[in-house]
């Protein structure tokens, strides 16, 4: 009979255990993508992977059936590649043709810790911008900025004002946590270096992401993100976004609805023209990421 209390007490005691030791390594993320909408996650590449981006925003969706809910017409572009030397080490490089703006970054993922109430992992990421459009439209037909005279032209370099203040740069703490098992969520302070380039003025800016997900089986989930940003004239409002992750085997695929028409971080971390409160600022977007094994 004793050894078999003995057997039930140890059972017993391995989950309660669990519960109130202090936090270890493990191997589990928080988020299976390694963004959410614009903002990062901490989630890690292996050493060796490429992770390959192409992402769109279109026009508005209130242009109704006769504009194809925004698809016809305006859209920007953005490519982006990332590579891991190491598992938690990588870098990327990524280009939007609003503006033209091209970026440089690198990323440092610590490793996963367990507590009471999920996984909790951290990162940190940086990066510097170079915005190589100098005039609205250099490209003819390609529409790298919103149709002239709409709201969310914001940004658009004037030469004589911005040719000698085109780079920005940011750092970010990427703190992320799991709850439940299936509700993700990430909180991205960042310092961000001349939000405003048309300004002659460069200043330094915080803004603060944030960013949740709710994970419905191994294929479907929900998304949200919000940024909170410092208000300045052609970027009064905060960039908020929704939509749907399809997970497919080394696919990611999110389906966004966002205020905010631009993608790269220096842009979006800046605020964006048009309130996210107004259903008329909507617009439709897509991003594609797949990783890759060479």
């Amino acid at each position: 009979m004793k050894p078999m209390i003995k057997q039930f007490l140890l059972r017993l005691c391995v989950p309660l255990a669990s519960l109130i030791a202090p936090v270890t390594a493990t191997a589990q993320n928080v988020f299976a993508s390694t963004q959410s909408a614009t903002l990062p996650t901490a989630r890690a590449l292996s050493a060796g992977d490429f992770l390959i981006e192409i992402s769109h925003r279109f026009g508005y969706l209130s242009g109704g059936a006769s504009d194809l809910w925004g698809l016809d017409g305006f859209v920007l572009n953005r490519l982006g590649l990332a590579f891991a030397p190491h598992d938690h080490f990588s870098v990327g490089i990524l280009r939007s043709n609003s503006l033209d703006n091209t970026e440089l970054n690198a990323r440092l993922t610590g490793p996963a810790l367990d507590a009471p109430t999920g996984a909790i992992e951290f990162a940190v990421q940086t990066g510097i911008a170079w915005n190589l459009q100098v005039e609205k439209d250099d490209h003819g037909g390609h529409q790298h900025t919103p149709p002239s005279g709409s709201t969310a032209d914001a940004g658009a370099r004037d030469d004589e004002l911005a040719e000698e203040n085109e780079m920005q740069a940011y750092a970010q703490l990427i703190a992320n946590a799991m709850f439940a098992g299936r509700f993700a969520i990430g909180a991205v302070p960042t310092l961000l270096w001349n939000p405003r380039i048309v300004s002659h003025d460069p200043e330094a800016t915080v803004s603060v992401g944030m960013n949740g997900q709710l994970y419905l089986d191994d294929r479907w989930s929900l998304f949200g993100e919000w940024i909170f940003s410092e208000a300045r004239e052609d970027q009064e409002y905060d960039s908020g976004s929704f939509g749907v992750e399809i997970r497919t085997r080394g696919h990611f695929f999110k389906l966004v609805v966002t205020n905010q028409h631009q993608m790269n971080p220096t842009q979006t971390l800046a605020g964006a023209a048009e309130d996210f409160l107004d259903a008329g600022s909507w617009r439709f977007g897509f991003n594609i990421q797949r990783r890759l094994r060479f």
